[in-house]
């Protein structure tokens, strides 16, 4: 890993809420018509969308995560637990000190068009987006030196350096994925969405999308023949549509999102609920540079024991979510050893304060200053924190604290964060497949330019040389090196966790064998079947 720093810039947005470019749909166009006949309704599996598909060209970053996915398939997936698993690769190495990637190709596999998937197509594929500057958030474009084909069925890829996260990367949904070399024009540009995936595209539009299994495909075939999304934008909307029939399925962060309260009642009403752990964590922030007073590892100590984060459950998820004093889940690879969750402890939290000269009340003060917070939310990137933000200003006015809410809306959060215009802010971690490295120099590293995401923590001398001696560190020493970052974070209180954000689903009843899908980028048609 380049020590010298020179990070180019990233704006996580343009990735990870692509979807926000689409065109907006009017509530008018409510359900979609059946694109399919009534009579074959049997045979399709229908799942409500926020938003239209879009442009899924699967080396852009504007269409929607989890509709690319029907198509277009990795050289290797992403599985639960972080488990890396193959895909249009059967078999992968990486050698020569992490600069090498060594790949075997499953024989016997076509685009949906009939062209052959092999070696020259992976290739082809390389160059629309490795190397490219629009693509260089990632380790594996930015230290990109070229492409070998050895035989129809095997690629070397070439690094200047050792890449961290390698095959997390290749999981990942966009730019990675694979596209027909035959679906562009003559001068290279993007024409069909022409992948190897289950599922072949039959219509799309503002309304939704169609699609049709591909029977020629090479691993386990859906049990349904078609597939339709359905733009629903309306949450109640995409609630009353499951229970009247119309649709299948609802849910996910990026898909249809649901909200606890929402759930449970769907859940009362009847239908099936899935409740997953997930893979992102909702943490409070601490920023120093701000705030004198929260310099003082004792004053964030006081904070983290000042509140209760079964309440904060309570309020964004109804219980559903669990509490944890960690950076990531245990379904997180390297996630690190279990610290125990921080139980509210008003006594301690008040000993602490006074320990490091906040004295007095109701509102403590040291050298003639009170103690006093101010605490950044955002309804548009978690709803409910307002109500969230409410509770911590009581709890910590009990510890003599006094906190002040500002609400702004998702543009001035994505300009006040980064420039560090905050005392305490809420943040979220970036979820499978971009843990924990993601997570670990795009919101630690202080000299990585993570564009509108901020920084969780900043110390260029103590953490930074911790950040990087783990991006550094060979395979079979990154765990303990990542462990000391998470030891220095929890040491330190520089951080706040609060709880693992839960995936939310919910299933009509003819829907059999549902399960979550890794990441929230994945749409969950795998294992599913449709009862009469």
């Amino acid at each position: 890993m380049n020590n010298n720093n020179e990070f180019m810039r990233i704006d996580r947005r343009s990735f990870l809420a692509g979807v926000s470019k689409l065109l907006g749909v009017s509530a008018l166009s409510s359900i979609l018509p059946s694109i399919v006949a009534a009579s074959e309704v049997k045979d399709t599996l229908r799942i409500a969308i926020a938003k239209p598909a879009g442009d899924i060209n699967p080396h852009k970053y504007t269409g929607l995560w989890g509709v690319q996915d029907l198509v277009f398939e990795p050289l290797v997936k992403y599985g639960h637990d972080g488990k890396i698993e193959p895909g249009l690769a059967t078999e992968w190495s990486v050698e020569d000190g992490g600069r090498l990637l060594k790949l075997t190709l499953r024989k016997g596999v076509t685009f949906h068009d009939g062209t052959p998937f092999d070696a020259a197509a992976v290739e082809w594929n390389l160059k629309r987006w490795i190397g490219l500057e629009a693509n260089n958030w990632m380790n594996s474009s930015r230290l990109y030196a070229g492409t070998d084909i050895v035989d129809d069925d095997h690629v070397n890829v070439r690094f200047k350096e050792p890449v961290l996260g390698l095959l997390q990367e290749f999981a990942y949904v966009r730019p990675v994925r694979l596209l027909s070399p035959k679906s562009v024009s003559g001068d290279g540009s993007y024409k069909a969405p022409v992948g190897t995936g289950p599922w072949d595209q039959v219509t799309a539009g503002n309304e939704g999308s169609a699609f049709e299994r591909f029977d020629a495909y090479w691993g386990d075939k859906p049990s349904f023949k078609y597939l339709e999304v359905k733009v629903l934008p309306d949450s109640r909307g995409r609630m009353a549509a499951l229970r009247a029939g119309d649709v299948d399925l609802i849910g996910g962060a990026f898909v249809s999102p649901l909200t606890a309260t929402e759930a449970e009642t769907l859940k009362g009403a009847g239908i099936d609920v899935v409740i997953d752990p997930g893979t992102t964590t909702m943490i409070m922030a601490f920023n120093t540079s701000r705030v004198e007073a929260l310099r003082d590892p004792k004053v964030r100590k006081a904070i983290n024991l000042g509140i209760d984060r079964a309440a904060i459950s309570q309020v964004l998820y109804r219980g559903l979510a669990t509490s944890t004093g960690n950076l990531f889940s245990e379904t997180v690879p390297y996630s690190g050893k279990r610290f125990d969750v921080p139980r509210r402890d008003t006594e301690t939290a008040k000993s602490l304060l006074e320990e490091a000269g906040w004295v007095g009340g109701p509102v403590r003060q040291k050298d003639g200053k009170d103690l006093a917070i101010e605490l950044v939310v955002s309804e548009e990137q978690v709803p409910g924190s307002r109500s969230v933000a409410e509770v911590i200003q009581s709890e910590l006015q009990e510890i003599g604290v006094t906190l002040t809410i500002r609400s702004v809306d998702h543009a001035s959060r994505h300009s006040d964060i980064p420039e560090r215009k905050f005392d305490l802010a809420f943040f979220q971690t970036f979820g499978a497949p971009y843990e924990p490295f993601g997570t670990v120099v795009g919101l630690f590293l202080s000299t990585y330019d993570n564009g509108v995401d901020g920084k969780l923590f900043i110390d260029p001398e103590h953490l930074d040389p911790l950040v990087l001696a783990a991006m550094s560190a060979p395979e079979g020493e990154m765990e303990a090196a990542l462990q000391k970052v998470y030891d220095w974070l929890h040491d330190n209180d520089a951080i706040a966790p609060l709880l693992f954000v839960p995936g939310i689903w919910a299933h009509a009843a003819r829907v059999k064998g549902f399960q979550s899908p890794a990441t929230e980028y994945d749409m969950p048609y795998e294992n599913i079947t449709l009862a009469e």
